[in-house]
C-alpha cells in the first residue's frame, strides 16, 4: 500500500463513521423498545415466563413482517414520482393486510396450540403469554406497514435525520409508558403490548406529518409508472432472505425448549439476547456503508476493516450491564430476574459479545453481493444461515449442551457460515 492510499483510507474512516452512526442509532433505538417493555411483561403474573412468551411471539411477528422487508429498497426505486409513490403506498397496505391476516390465522386456538406447543415445544406456562401477545399485536403489525411509505419518502429526499426524529419520539414514549405502567401496576403481557403499540401509532402519525413537505415535491411521472405487479415482483426476492433468517429465533427457541430446564434457560437467554440484539441489528447497517463506499478493487478491505471495528465496538457495549451494581439494577430490579440466575445471564451476555461482530461481517458480505448485482446469492447465504442453525441445534441438543450456550453458538456459527459462503460464491467478482 502506498502512502497516498493510506492517507485516503484515513480520510474515509470519518466518512464511514458519519454515515454509519446515525443509521446504527436508529436501528438500535428501534430494537431497544422490546427490552423496555419487557419490564412491564415480567412484572405481571408469571414473572419472567411472560418475557419468554413475549419474546417468542415477537419472533413470530418479526418473521411475518419480513414478508415486507424488501419494501424500503423497492420504494427507493419506484416511489420517486407522484404515481409511483401512490402505487407503492397501495402495495404496502395490501402486504400489511395479508401479513395481519396470516397472523390472525395463527391466533386461532387450535392453530396457536399446534404452533407454540407442538411445533416449537413451549411449556404451557410460556405458551399462554406467547399466544395472547401474538393476538394482541395484530394492530401493531399493520402499523409497521403503514409507516414504510412515509419513511421511504424521507429517505428518497435524503432527509434521514428527519425520519429518525419520528423514531426517537417513539422510543421516548415507550420509555415513559414502560416506567409509568410499571409504577402504576399496569403490568403483564397485554400492557406490554400497549406499550409497544401506542408509540408506533404516534410514530406513523409523526412520519406522515414530517413527510408532507417531501411528498408535495413529488412530480408526475414522465414515463409510464410502475405497475403494482412490478413493485411486488421487485420486493419479493429481497424479502425471501430476511424471511429465512427471521425463522432463526423461533427455531433456536424450539431447541432450547427441548434442552434441560427450559423454564429457567429460556427467560435467561432472551434477557441477555434482548440487550445484544439492538447492537447486532445496528451491525446490519454495514450493508449501507458498502453501498455508499464501494471497494475500489479486490484488495480494498476498508469496509471489511470498518465492519470488524464497528462490530467489535457494538459487541462490547452490552457488557456495561453486567458490571456490579448495573447487573442487579437492570436484570434483578427492572426485569424481575431471580438473583440466583444472575450468573447464568452474565455467562450468556459474555458469550454474545461476538454476535454483533459476526453480523457485521455478514452484512458486509451481503453488501458486496448487492454491488455485484447478485441478490440471489444473499438468499443462498440466508438459506445456509438457517441450515447451520438447525445443524448446530441438533448436534448440541444431542450433546446436552446448556440451552443458553446452544443459542449463542447457533447465532455465531450461522452468521459466519453465511458470510463464508457468500465470499466463496463471489470470489471471482471484482469487489469480493
Amino acid at each position: 500500500m502506498t502512502m497516498s492510499s493510506g492517507k485516503s483510507k484515513n480520510r474515509e474512516l470519518p466518512a464511514y463513521i458519519r454515515f454509519f452512526v446515525p443509521l446504527a442509532l436508529q436501528a438500535a433505538s428501534q430494537a431497544l423498545t422490546y427490552p423496555l417493555v419487557a419490564m412491564v411483561a415480567s412484572r405481571g403474573p408469571g414473572g419472567t415466563l411472560n418475557l419468554a412468551g413475549l419474546a417468542q411471539s415477537s419472533a413470530v411477528i418479526f418473521m411475518l413482517s419480513t414478508l415486507g422487508f424488501g419494501l424500503v429498497s423497492t420504494g427507493m426505486v419506484f416511489a420517486r414520482t407522484l404515481e409511483g409513490f401512490q402505487r407503492f403506498k397501495s402495495v404496502c397496505i395490501i402486504i400489511g393486510f395479508l401479513v395481519a391476516f396470516v397472523q390472525s390465522v395463527l391466533c386461532i386456538p387450535l392453530v396457536s396450540h399446534f404452533f407454540f406447543a407442538d411445533l416449537i415445544g413451549l411449556p404451557p406456562s410460556i405458551e399462554r403469554p406467547a399466544a395472547l401477545t401474538l393476538l394482541a399485536t395484530i394492530p401493531l403489525q399493520f402499523l409497521f406497514f403503514l409507516r414504510i411509505p412515509f419513511q421511504v419518502a424521507m429517505y428518497n429526499a435524503l432527509a434521514t435525520g428527519t425520519a429518525s426524529m419520528a423514531t426517537m419520539l417513539r422510543i421516548i414514549l415507550t420509555l415513559m409508558l414502560s416506567a409509568l405502567f410499571s409504577i402504576s401496576g399496569f403490568v403483564g403481557t397485554i400492557w406490554a403490548v400497549v406499550c409497544l403499540t401506542l408509540p408506533v401509532a404516534l410514530e406513523v402519525a409523526a412520519s406522515a406529518f414530517l413527510a408532507r413537505p417531501y411528498l408535495t415535491r413529488l412530480k408526475p411521472s414522465e414515463i409510464p409508472p410502475p405497475l403494482k405487479k412490478d413493485i411486488f415482483m421487485f420486493s419479493t426476492p429481497l424479502s425471501i432472505g430476511a424471511h429465512l433468517q427471521s425463522m432463526s429465533g423461533i427455531i433456536i427457541g424450539a431447541f432450547i425448549s427441548r434442552a434441560a430446564s427450559p423454564e429457567l434457560v429460556l427467560p435467561v437467554y432472551f434477557l441477555a439476547l434482548g440487550l445484544a440484539t439492538p447492537f447486532a441489528y445496528s451491525s446490519t447497517r454495514i450493508t449501507e456503508v458498502v453501498y455508499a463506499f464501494p471497494p475500489s478493487s479486490k484488495k480494498d478491505y476498508s469496509t471489511l476493516s470498518f465492519a470488524l471495528g464497528a462490530g467489535a465496538t457494538l459487541g462490547l457495549l452490552p457488557l456495561i450491564f453486567i458490571l456490579p451494581g448495573l447487573s442487579d439494577l437492570y436484570y434483578v430490579q427492572l426485569q424481575n430476574l431471580d438473583p440466583v440466575n444472575l450468573p447464568l445471564v452474565i455467562e450468556t451476555a459474555l458469550a454474545l459479545t461476538f454476535y454483533p461482530v459476526c453480523v457485521a461481517i455478514r452484512a458486509q458480505g451481503e453488501g458486496l453481493a448487492g454491488l455485484a448485482k447478485k441478490p440471489g446469492l444473499v438468499v443462498i447465504g440466508q438459506a445456509v444461515f438457517l441450515a447451520i442453525i438447525l445443524i448446530t441445534g441438533t448436534i448440541m441438543l444431542s450433546m446436552e449442551v446448556s440451552g443458553n450456550l446452544m443459542g449463542v453458538a447457533a447465532l455465531i456459527l450461522s452468521n459466519l457460515s453465511s458470510t463464508i459462503i457468500l465470499r466463496l460464491m463471489l470470489r471471482k467478482d471484482e469487489f469480493a
